[in-house]
């Protein structure tokens, strides 16, 4: 029971996971928290997830001006902003940093706003709690596949977070820094799939970058679920990736069409775009180790590998997309078990359409 009588803070609590992540949590299936905490810039996006839980219990007047005293509780607030996170951080007793510029373009053309966030977002968070001396028993940080050998201004800021994080654990003993890393999340918003399912419904085309490009994929609950693990199970430094399958592109653009006659158009890689992602690079498959149905990756400074005990390497090589890329029916099977098809489609078909 994890989360009982804990104060749970969720920087970036408004997005996709954030929302999610606070669902679950509510459930009480891990415990009962005493206070969920959710901090983000977005004022909007706030009334709408505080409306969405809380409107059919009270007032909506009650519900905006007793804010404070919710179990879950909403703040306006900016991870780069180190008062803001002091203010955050000092009475709670986990820490979820989810707040990030994600998407791959936006970070190419801005790359100090996402320095500021990704990089400078999680050192305000180390520096609260290592000036100020607050009793945080956990950190958590969401990263990507991306920073895995990272060949874009997103993965590489996502790489420096996941350092920041890591090497937290030398300075302040007494709270745990840990990190979580996946790939693309299915139907995530700003994701792939949201943009296919637009184009289908006004009839197309559907673009495509290229074909064989492959992309690790897992459902939101996944995600949680994965951050759930490394908070029961992850010791000091680790960071915990799920064992999920991958797709090629144009598998998952078929497999939404279906039957529907609409046009696949190829566009070309786009900047800053790999072929296939790595979620556990070949040096860090050194140090790789199989924790149930996650790899944890032990840390590589030598004053924390000495907290875990010899393991046997998980992995021989990297962890490449391009190495667990499902077939058509894999894919259309994936897609329908988290519920992502726009409607069921003939695998006969499908399997047309690759000939």
């Amino acid at each position: 029971m994890i989360f009982k009588g804990k104060t749970i803070l969720v920087i970036g609590g408004t997005g996709s996971l954030g929302k999610v992540f606070v669902k679950r949590v509510l459930s009480g299936k891990l415990g009962t928290p005493k206070k969920i905490i959710v901090m983000s810039r977005d004022e909007a996006k706030q009334h709408q997830m505080r409306m969405s839980y809380l409107h059919k219990l009270v007032a909506t007047d009650e519900v905006i001006y007793n804010n404070f005293k919710n179990a879950l509780e909403f703040r306006i607030g900016d991870v780069r902003n180190y008062a803001d996170v002091c203010s955050a951080v000092k009475n709670v007793d986990i820490v979820v940093q989810a707040a990030a510029l994600k998407q791959v373009p936006t970070c190419e053309y801005f790359p100090t706003q996402a320095v500021l966030t990704n990089c400078m977002g999680a050192s305000n968070i180390v520096r609260a709690i290592e000036e100020n001396s607050y009793p945080v028993d956990t950190v958590i940080g969401v990263s990507t596949d991306k920073a895995c050998k990272p060949v874009n201004v997103m993965g590489m800021t996502k790489a420096i977070q996941e350092r920041i994080i890591i090497a937290a654990n030398i300075l302040n003993p007494e709270t745990r820094f840990i990190c979580v890393r996946y790939g693309n999340v299915l139907a995530s918003r700003g994701s792939v799939i949201p943009l296919f399912h637009e184009q289908i419904k006004n009839g197309g085309p559907v673009t495509v970058t290229v074909p064989e490009m492959t992309r690790f994929l897992l459902s939101l609950n996944q995600a949680v679920e994965t951050l759930f693990a490394a908070l029961r199970f992850a010791k000091r430094g680790e960071t915990y990736v799920p064992k999920v399958p991958a797709a090629t592109v144009i598998n998952v653009a078929k497999a939404l069409i279906g039957k529907r006659k609409i046009e696949i158009k190829i566009t070309g890689i786009r900047p800053a775009e790999k072929m296939h992602e790595i979620m556990v690079s070949e040096e860090e498959a050194t140090h790789c180790v199989r924790r149930g149905n996650y790899y944890a990756i032990l840390p590589m400074l030598p004053e924390l590998r000495k907290l875990s005990k010899h393991e046997p390497a998980a992995l021989k090589k990297e962890l490449s997309s391009e190495d667990t890329a499902l077939d058509f029916s894999g894919t259309v099977a994936l897609l329908k078990k988290h519920k992502i098809m726009i409607e069921d489609i003939d695998l006969s078909h499908g399997e047309e359409l690759l000939r």
